[in-house]
């Protein structure tokens, strides 16, 4: 059982059960495509672009144009969580925890849905017929905060390159983007005039202590976003990414276009409440789920790396 419940107990905190700071479940996953599958991997199709002919002249025969035709394949990963509650433990408590705990274990679960979606975000993404190849997310994908002199953290200068890239990759500007990051990044925004400034951004950040939207990108704070740790360096002028040692121990924050990255669904979080008759009948609480995720296209998806004080 968990050791830490007699911290709950009414005559130390009273009728309440608190929970201790900590993210209230997943944060991307509103952001990203949500499919749901049936057996351990599925595949996704993609269809490329295709350019049209001219007509050769009257009565030419129809061309054969082949539409490229790619899949990604995403494989479920199976999450648990579960927590004995003495029945002792209850007598002693006003409020009766387990729905509590339940709360704890969907949060929990939905941090691991999270940590899936960060890791297909810049990780391999697999396509092929078999799901066999390794694709990685590519140094032109990826850009090194600067402020033209030195490496820095995310700046409105980077920001205005990693919209012209995804411009530039033609991708469409209907679709929502987003961009993950630290507090420290958000702590950097705040300090560029472009960003808390009414006459360049309608958003008031400073009023709020926040970064909301800003250049048509929406910010999500995660602060469970890893850092660069194979060799990789970056130009501290054009941001260009490649061989090298400099971006070691940079934030690895990215943007993205929203359907850049998919979340599928083999089993939604699912949680039950039983009791255990070989644990003296205590109360079990227990939730999992089945997930996993993908880069669906490397173009709608930009690696920031960032330099942290």
């Amino acid at each position: 059982m968990s050791s830490q419940i007699t911290q709950a107990f009414v005559d130390q905190f009273g009728a309440n059960v608190f929970h201790l700071s900590q993210q209230k479940g997943s944060r991307l996953k509103p952001a990203v495509r949500n499919e749901t599958q049936t057996g351990e991997s599925q595949f996704f199709d993609r269809i490329g672009s295709v350019a049209a002919v001219k007509k050769a002249g009257r009565h030419s025969s129809t061309p054969q144009l082949d539409t490229p035709h790619s899949r990604r394949m995403v494989t479920l990963e199976d999450y648990e969580w579960a927590d004995l509650i003495d029945k002792e433990d209850k007598v002693r408590m006003l409020n009766d925890p387990a729905s509590e705990y339940v709360m704890a274990a969907m949060w929990a679960l939905g941090r691991s849905m999270d940590d899936e979606i960060i890791a297909a975000s810049v990780g391999n993404a697999y396509s092929g017929q078999k799901g066999t190849t390794a694709v990685a997310h590519p140094n032109s994908q990826k850009y090194a905060a600067n402020d033209g002199a030195a490496h820095s953290n995310l700046n409105v200068r980077t920001l205005r390159a990693v919209k012209r890239k995804m411009d530039e990759a033609e991708v469409d500007p209907s679709e929502k983007r987003y961009i993950a990051c630290h507090a420290s990044q958000i702590e950097a925004l705040l300090g560029q005039t472009e960003v808390t400034s009414a006459d360049y951004n309608t958003v008031k950040a400073l009023v709020q202590g926040e970064v909301n939207t800003y250049m048509g990108f929406e910010f999500i704070r995660i602060q469970r976003i890893p850092v660069q740790v194979a060799a990789l360096s970056g130009s501290v002028t054009t941001g260009a990414v490649g061989a090298g040692a400099s971006l070691v121990g940079f934030r690895k924050c990215f943007a993205w276009s929203q359907m850049g990255l998919l979340l599928s669904v083999g089993q939604s979080i699912m949680a039950r409440i039983s009791e255990r008759d070989d644990k003296s009948y205590s109360k079990q609480a227990y939730a999992c789920m089945s997930v996993g995720a993908t880069r669906m296209e490397e173009e709608k998806v930009v690696e920031i790396l960032c330099k942290e004080t």
